[in-house]
């Protein structure tokens, strides 16, 4: 976890000062200790320190008037807010002013800084920590169950006899016979482990003789190999990663410090 971070406590009393006001919803008065505990009673606890943990983590984080702008247009276009008077029919059914709206949409902005603050110039150790894992493959597999005829459909395929795909199609009995054997592009941090060491083995068009993967006996052929490059989405998606991964780590701790003064 990040050490640059604050590390206020979110406790009870905290929450407690935020609510002094009693809420009236159906005619019925909710004390600040009945909301709290309906809070935790619907399971939205963890929401809300999300929350209150991101405005904690994004308060400094300063953006300029021509951004406010920018975002705010932005937020409106995604919403298909293009005139006044939909934008004052939205905040209405919304229970929002203006002001809220535009809170809101800066706030995104703020998290994207901080994102970017935080992780991004850890990008480049963090790909290449993570690269064999994003490497991508495209290959083609059968699976059986009886070793003696995956090794004379392995001979088949390998003297011309029949096709991997005719052989897959007839006898793989995973859900890649539907595709002829052909799977991917696939990451290969999504692919089982031992099924990743026959691809990264073998070169491309090249089929493995029948190999023992877990409950299945199976042939495999590597028809290419994609190797990832760190361009923009790529980035992004190791920054969010990283920051999800914080997230959930710092909400989890903060669970624990509220349960413990409750």
């Amino acid at each position: 976890m990040p050490q640059t971070l604050p590390q206020e406590t979110i406790s009870h009393q905290d929450f407690s000062k935020s609510l002094h006001k009693s809420i009236e919803i159906k005619n019925h008065k909710f004390s600040t200790e009945e909301i709290v505990e309906r809070v935790f009673a619907y399971g939205i606890m963890p929401q809300l320190v999300k929350e209150i943990i991101l405005d904690q983590s994004t308060a400094e984080i300063v953006i300029t008037a021509e951004e406010q702008k920018l975002v705010f247009e932005e937020v409106l276009q995604q919403l298909g807010i293009d005139t006044n008077q939909k934008l004052v029919t939205w905040l209405e059914r919304q229970c929002m002013t203006k002001a809220q709206l535009e809170i809101r949409a800066q706030r995104s902005l703020k998290l994207k800084k901080f994102k970017q603050q935080m992780w991004g110039s850890k990008v480049n150790s963090t790909f290449w920590e993570q690269k064999t894992k994003l490497d991508r493959v495209i290959y083609s597999l059968i699976r059986l169950k009886d070793f003696c005829t995956a090794q004379e459909l392995y001979f088949r395929i390998k003297d011309g006899e029949n096709s991997f795909d005719e052989i897959a199609k007839e006898y793989s009995q995973g859900i890649e016979s539907e595709t002829g054997g052909l799977t991917g592009p696939v990451e290969l941090g999504s692919i089982h482990p031992s099924l990743v060491k026959i691809l990264t083995s073998i070169d491309p068009g090249e089929i493995q003789a029948p190999s023992v993967i877990g409950e299945w006996i199976v042939l495999v052929r590597l028809e290419k190999f994609l190797p990832v490059k760190l361009d923009l989405a790529t980035e992004q998606r190791l920054i969010d990663e990283s920051f999800n991964k914080w997230l959930e780590e710092t909400v989890a701790q903060e669970m624990l410090k509220i349960k413990a003064v409750i």
